[in-house]
């Protein structure tokens, strides 16, 4: 796995981590920054997504790869 992809996902799911505690714990919200915490949010979602996917579809491939072999 490329290290750098590895430390994107570990930044991003941290990232998501951190925001979703923010929310969670505080029981009233700078409205001013409820805005950027979402786009942040999405952002990093759609990073982790995109790693997880690409994945998945490397472990198909080898498991595939794996099952003709035989």
């Amino acid at each position: 796995m490329n290290q750098d992809n590895s430390k994107n996902f570990k930044e991003n799911y941290q990232k998501l981590q951190q925001i979703a505690n923010l929310l969670t714990q505080n029981r009233e919200v700078d409205i001013d920054q409820l805005i950027p915490m979402v786009d942040e949010a999405t952002k990093a979602y759609q990073a982790c997504k995109a790693r997880i996917d690409s994945v998945e579809q490397a472990l198909s491939k080898r498991l595939e790869n794996e099952q003709t072999d035989f």
